[in-house]
Formats: C-alpha cells, structure tokens, sequence
C-alpha cells in the first residue's frame, strides 16, 4: 500500500470529505514530511519507522482521527473537548480540517514515542 493509494482513498470520497481529509493529510505532512502513507483498516494511516503514527477515516456521518496510543489523545484531553473521543480516536466533521496545532500536538507526541 502506498501513498498513490491514500489519494485515491481521499479522491474516492464525496465534498466535503475529501477536501478535509486532504487539507488535514497536508496537515500531518507538513509536520513530518517522511511519513509512510499507507492503507490499513479502509482508512489511510500515516507510519514512522514502520510503527502506525496517525489515521484519517471518513465514515457516514463524520470524519475520524485516531492514534494507537491512548496515553496521547488522554494527554490531551481538554484540546479535546469539542469532540466525540473513544480510547484512541476522535470524531470531526467534514468540511471543517482540524486545527493544524492540534494535529502537530498529536503527531510529534506519538512520534516522541517511538523513538
């Protein structure tokens, strides 16, 4: 799976979702360019050094961000407060891109991490 793949995924998805998709995957490239694109899970999911960083998913009714660690997103609770959370995942709504210092809050903790 590659990065051809993760925009076709994102191109296969009807307005609104796939301009957010794409202006948050700009988003989460622009933090750390070398991130692997791949598909797992029918979602796009960005990888460092083989471990899983971030995911985007676009569902019926809302788009979804998730992590594997929950220690993250819990870290980062009251950012969080304006959306629905589970253990390792958030909701956001298409046609509004998550705000680019919460992405970079999410993706340089997981990425401190791994190394």
């Amino acid at each position: 799976m590659s990065e051809a793949e993760v925009t076709e995924y994102i191109d296969s998805q009807d307005e609104p979702k796939r301009s957010t998709l794409e202006a948050v995957r700009r988003i989460i490239l622009q933090i750390e360019p070398n991130l692997e694109q791949v598909i797992m899970w029918k979602s796009a999911q960005f990888k460092f050094n083989g471990k899983i960083v971030v995911g985007l998913c676009a569902h019926k009714n809302h788009l979804s961000f998730s992590t594997p660690s929950a220690d993250v997103l819990e870290s980062l609770a009251t950012d969080l407060d304006e959306y629905v959370t589970s253990k390792n995942s958030f909701q956001f709504a298409s046609g509004q891109p998550l705000p680019k210092s919460l992405v970079s809050k999410i993706v340089k903790l997981r990425i401190a991490e791994l190394t």
